[in-house]
């Protein structure tokens, strides 16, 4: 059994773990946030970070990696130090990645593109991301590719090596990708970007350009693209037999072009119409969220 602890989600820093509930070991998915916050949240959970088995990294942006390098050395305290995935690109982009690679075991990532070409070579992208499976914490942690603005980006099935519980983790995404979908079907818990409200956006205080880069196909999905993509999700599962989500937590929500109540009553009628009576949760810039 697997849980969701959203210790950061925003523009200012992300960071989320998932436990091994079983066994209390687990994965940290980026660290943007200060070491403070984050073992304050750690401790929020019941988690304890020492028991972190591995750190993944979706891409290189400050608001993903800021925090990294002094959290990590903070649980090198503990006796605690767990490899790193991250894709190459990313660390050649980032100063604060390149540090951590000097100090820390880095492992890389697959590619977007080797994943892409995997996909289209066998018809199946969730095949694809099968491929560099990563094992740790009791935990099988499967990487898809994502679409935004980076060197490299991705998302991350994870599932439970014993009772084959699932999370699906997006966010950062302009759109949901086709290895996204694949992977993100049949979870329990469904972490995914609903970012901004399109009037909002447009009406906002950003300059023009950043607009269009939200906006954009390598930018952040809107509240109706999360809608769209989990009653699309729910539709196919319930067709073939697999299981339906039982949490979905609204992730990446700005605090500009976005309200926490809209982004969780747009994703809740989206279930509605699908018939799907799942629980949904946000993800907040400031304080800890738990799904279970």
């Amino acid at each position: 059994m697997l849980a969701l602890h959203v210790l950061a989600s925003g523009s200012s820093g992300n960071a989320a773990v998932v436990e091994n509930v079983v066994t209390g070991a687990g994965v940290l998915i980026d660290c943007g946030i200060c070491k403070r916050d984050f073992l304050s949240r750690c401790d929020q959970a019941g988690f304890d970070p020492a028991r972190i088995e591995a750190a993944f990294v979706t891409h290189e942006h400050g608001d993903h990696v800021k925090g990294l390098g002094v959290v990590l050395r903070g649980l090198a305290k503990l006796g605690c130090q767990p490899p790193i995935y991250v894709a190459r690109g990313c660390m050649a982009n980032s100063d604060a990645l390149a540090k951590v690679a000097e100090a820390f075991e880095v492992r890389e990532l697959a590619t977007t593109a080797n994943a892409g070409a995997t996909a289209s070579a066998d018809g199946s992208a969730k095949a694809a991301a099968r491929a560099s499976v990563i094992e740790a914490a009791g935990v099988r942690v499967i990487p898809f590719a994502t679409s935004h603005d980076a060197a490299a980006s991705f998302g991350f099935r994870i599932e439970d090596a014993a009772d084959g519980d699932a999370i699906g983790y997006l966010t950062d995404s302009g759109v949901v990708t086709p290895a996204a979908h694949a992977a993100l079907a049949d979870v329990r818990i469904l972490a995914l970007e609903s970012n901004h409200d399109p009037k909002m956006l447009a009406a906002g205080p950003y300059p023009y350009v950043i607009k269009q880069r939200i906006a954009s196909n390598s930018g952040h999905l809107s509240n109706g693209q999360a809608a769209a993509e989990l009653g699309t999700l729910v539709a196919e599962s319930r067709t073939a037999g697999l299981r339906l989500p039982q949490t979905v937590v609204a992730m990446h929500v700005s605090q500009n072009n976005n309200d926490y109540g809209l982004a969780r009553r747009t994703l809740e009628a989206a279930l509605g119409e699908a018939g799907c009576h799942a629980e949904t949760l946000c993800g907040y810039q400031a304080r800890l969220t738990t799904a279970r």
